[in-house]
């Protein structure tokens, strides 16, 4: 039961980042960033690669909060024993 979870969150997290991924740099151009002021000395696959993780990682834990949020009550505490 906890791996079909994981693999759920991990499934639409990974989805999520594909869509934000798209989205963002549909709008901007990887090589007009700049991180703390200075510009990024990253090549354009770089950027790509660590956006997405980045966002893989942000849609992960709002699917992960998401699944968290809607079980019942004392499935919770339960599960955590459980696991």
């Amino acid at each position: 039961m906890a791996v079909q979870r994981i693999t759920s969150v991990l499934w639409s997290g990974f989805l999520g980042a594909c869509l934000l991924e798209g989205l963002v740099f549909a709008v901007v151009d990887p090589t007009s960033l700049h991180w703390l002021g200075q510009p990024l000395d990253l090549s354009r696959q770089g950027v790509y690669s660590l956006a997405f993780f980045a966002f893989w990682t942000v849609a992960a834990m709002i699917s992960s909060l998401t699944l968290l949020v809607g079980q019942p009550v004392g499935e919770a505490t339960i599960n955590r024993v459980e696991d």
